[in-house]
């Protein structure tokens, strides 16, 4: 099943490259890539190679990646707060990279030094640091980091509506309204290069705490007789998803549902042993959001519609399906 989820995942690279306000070949992908590897091909004209090349695989790449970080974080979340419901936006970094990205655009601080993306990732740093402020001497219990999780996430998401309700023209809202609901149109190569390395840390952090989590499904109790220092591994888990979602968020804004849709169907394929768990997870989740901004792309052509609202039309009833699935529902 591996297998064929890394050949799906390739497929679905390389078809979705493919299709776009232009449609091209497979041969002309291929040989833009034959170009790229120092092979003897005859260059496409630079127009088209740089469509392919510049626009259409930093987009699907980032894609990939996004997925998988946000479908592991979820999966991870899941495990530590022994909760169903729990996605990569618990923590309230969602919220806290959106204010930050409000605050660089709208109110100019630290202007073009910082951007958008530095600017939503030092948001999401500020808010995870809070929450863990107001953690410290809570024994990181499950009940809480949720409330927390919920109350930072509020309240950044009031300083985000504070500051483009008295500061934001029509215009300069409408284009964080676009951001905010999540967006590949903007993906470039330093992005991917920045996703690609977030994701092989935190993912291996990540899956080298699968004991853990299978650990934590029994409680906190049953975890630490079982040897593991319950503390120290949810700090572990909690820095590692907050991680790949402030990456995630910087680079594409909040797109919705991957954390939760995704893990919830593969665990109903391969069960709930996150060393098994988690490697499916991530290329479900990559699977997903490539196929998700492939169809949110093309299907209201010309016009594209925001991937974080794709992906919530198509996750709800993705949801209730596994949920009836499961017998929950």
């Amino acid at each position: 099943m591996l297998i064929a989820g890394v050949v799906l995942l390739g497929f679905s690279v390389a078809f979705s490259v493919r299709i776009g306000t232009s449609d091209l070949g497979y041969a002309e992908i291929g040989r833009v890539v034959g170009l790229r590897l120092g092979l003897p091909v005859e260059p496409l004209p630079r127009l088209l190679d740089s469509l392919i090349w510049d626009l259409r695989f930093p987009r699907v790449l980032l894609a990939a990646l996004v997925g998988a970080m946000l479908a592991v974080s979820g999966a991870a979340l899941q495990g530590v707060t022994n909760n169903a419901l729990a996605d990569p936006y618990l923590l309230g970094v969602s919220n806290g990279a959106s204010a930050g990205a409000v605050t660089v655009i709208v109110v100019g601080a630290g202007g073009a030094a910082i951007g958008l993306t530095g600017g939503a990732f030092a948001g999401a740093l500020v808010s995870f640091g809070l929450m863990l402020l107001l953690l410290r001497r809570s024994g990181m219990n499950t009940v809480r980091i949720v409330l927390v999780g919920v109350v930072t996430g509020q309240l950044f998401g009031a300083i985000t509506s504070l500051v483009l309700t008295f500061s934001a023209d029509p215009d300069t809202t409408r284009g964080i309204t676009h951001w905010l609901l999540g967006s590949l149109a903007s993906a470039r190569w330093d992005s991917v290069v920045l996703c690609a390395i977030a994701a092989a840390v935190g993912l291996a952090v990540i899956w080298l705490c699968a004991t853990a989590l299978d650990g934590f499904a029994f409680g906190a109790d049953t975890a630490a007789s079982l040897g593991i220092n319950v503390r120290n591994t949810r700090i572990v888990l909690l820095i590692s998803t907050a991680l790949l979602t402030s990456v995630a968020v910087a680079s594409v804004g909040a797109i919705g549902f991957v954390g939760l849709i995704v893990p919830h169907g593969v665990r109903f394929l391969v069960g709930p042993l996150h060393r098994v768990l988690l490697p499916f997870t991530a290329v479900a989740g990559a699977v997903f959001l490539i196929w998700a901004d492939a169809l949110a792309r093309v299907a209201f052509a010309p016009r594209e519609l925001p991937v974080g609202v794709f992906t919530a039309l198509v996750g709800v009833p993705l949801f209730l399906l596994v949920l009836r699935k499961r017998g929950e529902l």
